[in-house]
């Protein structure tokens, strides 16, 4: 009996087991279907891991990349398929995946729409698909994912505003929708959410103030910056918010005062209100804050002073009050700051010295001071106790005597800018030793060489710097040569800034070993010699300034090798010869400005190749020839100016194609021939330049549909006729006829008034034509007319007499 039981049992359990294997091995295959569609929905894997890897029929998928499933049942429970690269849409099939919790897809470039069946999934507490390109709305079922504890759909293309659904979650608490392009309000039913700590709206386009529902007790981070939000803060934002930790609100539209109470938010850790319009002063108790780590209130309307108080914040790491108008001294209780990295002061109304405090900080790392009323100088080598600076920045104040000679502490500086002060003394050659220096700009100040005349040795001790990338020295009084030990910059100087620094001497050779320099800035200098053929080693190079010195000889054919050149200012110097055949190689060319040398003969063909050319200036040189037809070429110039040397022969016709030029000056060369009628087909002609030409005939009616035309000057030619009175000639801010006897026209252009006979002289003889010629015609039609008249009068009268008396007259008919 027993063993019939125990059998019985037996074929219970089978039967059992027989009934629920088949929904197990159902389900299994759901989780599998679903994750091959998403498979079959991704177009691009470039690591070839999803499309050429494990997710195979044969393989278990369970072990797919990415996948991660339930010990228990095997069913899919995570899917992270992160900073893959994978682009395509998302396929609603994931929508099957009834027990996912956790889909992690972000750093892709999926696209479309969100797929609404994501909303099926009831086990869902993650859901991450930020930075892709998703668009369109929210979807707003996404709420009956009730247990939904993480939202991110940050940095996509989302718009519409927040589904009104989300105000129905029971357990989320985080929401992240940052970077999109949403728009509205912020939803006041977003307080609903009482589990709700942090939510981030960053950079999208929300309009309103902060509702007063959602200062519900939960949260503890509330970023909102880069919208259009406005209002005040309120007084009770830390009693509604008590445990707020990160308050950002930068770049809106907030005004108002600080509130007094804002000390009250005691676990606060960031406070961002940078670029608002926040005004008044810093409250003098932000002491009470004495968990924050970081504290930014740049950019707003605040005045006072900074309050002495500050300095028993212990806990601050960076402190940022630039472009405000705060007043007064530094106070130097900030030096108690002792875990502080970073303080910008810059753009405020400061004045005395800097305190010596300020300079113990050892932890700083970045110090700027820059834009104020500060002076004074630094405190001695022995009280400088900056051992982790990196970036120092003191310019545009009233800073004196030599800081420089101190700075060779500061062994980990990587900036330093010091420009616009009244520094002065001789650069130390101790600055060779900042091995990590990239930046270093100490323009308009009174710093020299080592002794007048002499090469400029600090460059040498600079060249050690292997990381220095820019250096400026604009505007002082240097009076030395650039040593050849400039080669040694070889590797990392890109930008040499020099100008106005009463440098002598030639360019040496070895300038041409500077391969990674893109600017070189040597205007308005003592600078004589040839400019060397090396130059064309600088293969880098885009933008050489050598105007303003005395260099002679002609352009070395060595710099058409500089293919990246955008810019080439030769202007006021003793230049001499011709321009290169070569430069029409230099297809990147925009500005090429060689006035005021002594360059000559004709005017490379070559040159009017360069269809990037924006400015050209070839003034005051004794260039001899014609322009050519090709010049029509240059069609995205601006400015042309050929004015003062000896060209010849008519002004193309092609310049008509020029339909960017707003400048053109021919003044001072031997032109002949007419104005051209296609010259009114320069539209954007704004200054035009003729004068002291051989320019006859009159001056073109084409010329009135120049709308923009302002500065006119054709004096001193041979033109005659009236001159056009229609268009932008009864606008001109300048204007200039002199020289022109023929020329007539309205008294405005102060040239004599046309006469009424010559004004219609040619009118009177076409018409006196006329009339001779209807004379004539009617004369000849009118004689046989008459004869015919009178012939058919005579047979009439002959006819009646014959009638009436028919034998009396014997008389002959006399005409």
């Amino acid at each position: 009996m027993e063993k019939l039981i125990f059998l019985a049992f037996l074929d219970l359990l089978l039967a059992f087991l027989l009934m629920f294997q088949p929904a197990i091995c159902s389900s299994n295959f759901t989780d599998k279907d679903a994750l091959l569609h998403f498979k079959l929905a991704i177009e691009v894997d470039p690591t070839d891991k999803i499309k050429g890897g494990n997710w195979t029929v044969e393989a278990n998928f369970c072990e797919w990349i990415g996948v991660v499933c339930s010990n228990r049942r095997q069913r899919v429970v995570a899917l992270d398929l992160s900073y893959m690269g994978l682009q395509g849409r998302l396929s609603p099939y994931l929508g099957n995946l009834s027990f996912l919790a956790s889909l992690d897809i972000r750093n892709n470039s999926f696209y479309g729409m969100i797929p609404i069946e994501i909303g099926r999934l009831p086990c869902l507490k993650e859901l991450v698909l930020q930075s892709n390109q998703f668009e369109g709305n929210i979807p707003p079922n996404l709420a009956q994912c009730h247990n939904l504890e993480l939202i991110s759909l940050a940095a996509n293309r989302l718009t519409g505003g927040i589904p009104r659904e989300f105000g129905a979650f029971p357990m989320l608490q985080q929401l992240f929708l940052s970077f999109n392009d949403l728009e509205g309000q912020i939803p006041s039913f977003l307080s609903n959410i009482s589990t709700l700590q942090v939510i981030g709206l960053v950079m999208n386009n929300l309009t309103g103030s902060i509702p007063t529902a959602l200062f519900n007790r939960s949260l503890t981070s509330v970023m909102l910056t880069y919208n259009d939000l406005s209002g005040r803060l309120p007084s009770y934002l830390c009693y509604r918010w008590p445990n707020i930790q990160r308050l950002l609100l930068s770049h809106n539209q907030f005004s108002g005062l600080l509130p007094e109470t804002l000390t009250q938010c005691k676990e606060l850790l960031v406070l961002l209100l940078s670029f608002n319009r926040f005004q008044g002063i810093i409250p003098r108790d932000i002491d009470g804050l004495q968990k924050l780590q970081e504290l930014y209130f740049g950019t707003n309307n605040l005045t006072g002073t900074v309050p002495q108080t500050i300095g028993n914040m212990s806990s601050l790491h960076k402190l940022f009050i630039e472009f405000n108008s705060i007043g007064g001294k530094i106070p130097s209780e900030i030096g108690k700051l002792v875990n502080l990295n970073a303080m910008s002061l810059q753009d405020n109304l400061l004045t005395g010295k800097v305190p010596q405090e300020v300079f113990n900080i050892s932890s700083l790392q970045v110090l700027s001071l820059m834009d104020n009323f500060l002076s004074g100088s630094l405190p001695s080598s022995s009280e400088l106790s900056l051992p982790n600076l990196e970036k120092l920045f003191l310019a545009n104040n009233g800073f004196g005597s030599n800081i420089l000679q101190y700075f060779s502490n500061f062994s980990n500086l990587v900036i330093f800018d010091a420009g616009n002060n009244q520094l002065s003394g001789p650069i130390p050659l101790s600055l060779g030793s900042l091995k990590n220096l990239r930046y270093f700009a100490i323009q308009s100040n009174q710093l020299t060489g080592e002794t007048y005349g002499s090469e400029l040795s600090f460059l040498s001790a600079l060249s050690n710097c292997q990381s220095l990338h820019t250096l400026v020295l604009e505007e002082n009084p240097l009076r030395g040569s650039i040593p050849e030990s400039v080669k040694n910059f070889s590797d990392s100087l890109q930008i040499l800034f020099t100008p106005n620094c009463q440098i002598r001497g030639r360019i040496p050779n070895q300038m041409g070993f500077l391969k990674s320099l893109t600017f070189l800035q040597l205007s308005d200098n003592d600078l004589d010699g040839n400019i060397p053929s090396s130059i064309g080693g600088l293969e880098s190079l885009q933008r050489p300034y050598l105007d303003n010195n005395h260099l002679e000889g002609s352009i070395p054919d060595e710099i058409c090798n500089l293919t990246s050149l955008g810019e080439l200012l030769l202007q006021q110097n003793r230049i001499s010869g011709l321009i290169p055949n070569c430069i029409g190689n230099l297809n990147s060319l925009q500005k090429f400005l060689v006035s005021s040398n002594n360059m000559t003969l004709v005017i490379p063909a070559s040159l009017w190749s360069l269809q990037q050319l924006i400015f050209l200036n070839l003034s005051l040189n004794f260039f001899n020839g014609v322009l050519p037809v090709d010049m029509g070429k240059i069609t995205a110039v601006q400015s042309i100016d050929l004015s003062w040397n000896r060209l010849t022969g008519a002004i193309p016709n092609s310049i008509q194609e020029l339909k960017s030029l707003s400048s053109l000056n021919l003044s001072r060369n031997s032109f002949q021939g007419s104005i051209p009628q296609s010259i009114g087909d320069l539209k954007g002609l704004d200054f035009l330049d003729l004068s002291y030409n051989e320019l006859f005939g009159p001056i073109p009616n084409s010329m009135e549909g120049l709308p923009y035309l302002q500065n006119l000057n054709s004096s001193f030619n041979k033109l005659s006729r009236e001159i056009p009175n229609g268009g932008p000639f009864g606008n001109f801010s300048a204007l200039s006829f002199t020289g022109n006897e023929a020329l007539c026209g309205n008294a405005t252009f102060q040239v004599p008034p046309c006469k009424i006979n010559e004004k219609k002289s040619s009118r009177d003889k076409r018409l006196r034509l006329l009339y001779i010629i209807l004379s004539v015609v009617s004369a000849m039609l009118l004689v046989p007319i008459i004869f015919l008249l009178r012939k058919h009068g005579n047979t009439t009268k002959k006819i009646s007499v014959l009638v009436e008396n028919p034998p009396g007259i014997d008389h002959p008919m006399i005409s």
